[in-house]
């Protein structure tokens, strides 16, 4: 059973791993601008289409995810910091501030507001110094976090995406970061965002501060201009531009409860002066919605079969075996999911006792290339059966016959004295 458990595990972290660098195939009619493009599906972390995703370059501003991924794991939203000389000043001419003033103390809630919406570089520095103590020490727990979330190769060194030779990454570690913080309602909530007000604090007593989103795509219009860029299914997520790494988005949009995520490294214009970066963006959300959905092959928590257990009891013997994890698989939107047969990997031989929850298997379905799999668990307790157990419910069994046998009799034995008595009564009546 150990082994079994340990086998179901490193197969699904390798699952984990692995499936989600598949990139469908059939995507030669997607024409992109810039160098370095990806489109995933969020649920599934599938990706459809990539053009050099795995290539490091400068991520600019999208760094920024980073920093709110941890400020949020690690911040309360009303905790307050406050801003030290360095956080403000080591911010190079010409990178975008938020006009935060030396001294200012501003919650943890506004400064995500300002570092996701308007890109505020001085926000990034006083989130790093409030939770790390420095920059330095903050990059290091960006990059422990990247890890963690199995990117390939990141290596930050600040927290806002100022540049440097040595801090960079990729459109796949990007996509993995900003799927991961869509996860977070709060974060979510802010990056889709379009305008914010940084109110008046103890060393800035105006509300003049106010700050629109970087991401074009949020932005609604209605006109038929060839640069509208808006995109009514956006949901956010973060812009970035610097001269070496040109113009970077990590975005997101939402239709019919499907969500995918398109990160852009890297582009320039076109011929006709548009943006390259936006035009891309809305291509492959084009394509992903036209083309793809996501099916439910199994909900979570729910029975697949149902098996027998060997040496249990009467009334636990039969084993309900439980999906643990929602299934869900990205497919052309007509994919026929009565077509596929899931593989069911039972440990054999299962014997009592057996524990509620225990891993007992796994399912996994393979579709174009990529397997989607869960655990199967144990829906119930098994407990064994025991000899002496089964020897005294028979002696039970027994037991409860011969008293009612004893029962039966002495009844018997009653009625025939009743009738001898009846019987001596009627006839001492006649004589007399």
């Amino acid at each position: 059973m150990k082994f079994f458990k340990k086998f179901i595990y490193l197969s699904l972290m390798l699952f984990v791993v692995s499936f989600s660098t598949v990139t469908f195939a059939d995507t030669n009619d997607i024409t992109t601008y810039s160098p370095t493009c990806l489109l995933m599906e969020s649920k599934t972390g599938n990706i459809i289409y990539e053009k050099n995703a795995y290539e490091k370059t400068y991520p600019a501003s999208t760094t920024k995810i980073m920093t709110a991924i941890l400020t949020l794991e690690r911040c309360n939203l009303t905790d307050v910091a406050t801003a030290s000389y360095e956080s403000i000043f080591t911010v190079p001419v010409g990178y975008t501030n938020a006009n935060i003033q030396v001294g200012e103390e501003l919650t943890i809630n506004q400064l995500l507001h300002v570092l996701l919406i308007h890109s505020a570089n001085e926000a990034a520095n006083i989130l790093a110094e409030h939770i790390a103590g420095s920059v330095e020490s903050f990059a290091t727990m960006m990059n422990a976090k990247a890890t963690e979330l199995g990117c390939l190769n990141t290596n930050f060194v600040n927290p806002n995406g100022v540049h440097d030779e040595n801090h960079y990454s990729t459109a796949y570690d990007l996509a993995l970061m900003g799927r991961y913080a869509m996860q977070n309602e709060t974060f979510r909530e802010i990056v889709g965002t379009t305008i914010y007000t940084l109110p008046a604090s103890n060393k800035y007593d105006k509300n003049d501060r106010v700050f629109g989103t970087t991401n074009t795509l949020l932005k609604k219009d209605t006109s038929d201009r060839v640069d509208n860029y808006y995109y009514e299914y956006t949901t956010g997520i973060k812009t970035g531009y610097t001269n070496a790494a040109k113009n970077c988005i990590v975005a997101s949009s939402k239709k019919d409860d499907v969500e995918y995520i398109v990160v852009i490294l890297g582009a320039g214009t076109t011929e006709n002066g548009l943006s390259a970066r936006n035009l891309d963006c809305k291509t492959l959300f084009n394509y992903a919605f036209d083309n793809y959905t996501v099916k439910t092959l199994n909900e979570a928590n729910s029975i697949l079969k149902t098996t027998k257990v060997f040496k249990a009891s009467g009334s636990t013997k039969n084993l309900d075996v439980i999906v643990e994890d929602e299934i869900c698989a990205l497919v052309k939107k007509d994919f026929d999911s009565t077509s596929i047969t899931p593989k069911v990997e039972i440990e054999p031989n299962l014997e009592a006792p057996i524990a509620k929850n225990t891993a007992i298997g796994k399912i996994t379905y393979s579709i174009d290339g990529n397997e989607y799999s869960s655990i199967l668990l144990a829906g119930s307790d098994v407990i064994p059966s025991n000899g002496f157990t089964t020897f005294l419910t028979i002696c039970s069994i027994l037991l409860a016959l011969f008293l009612l046998n004893k029962l039966l009799s002495s009844n018997k034995k009653k009625r025939r004295r009743n009738n001898r008595k009846k019987y001596k009564r009627k006839n001492n009546y006649l004589y007399r």
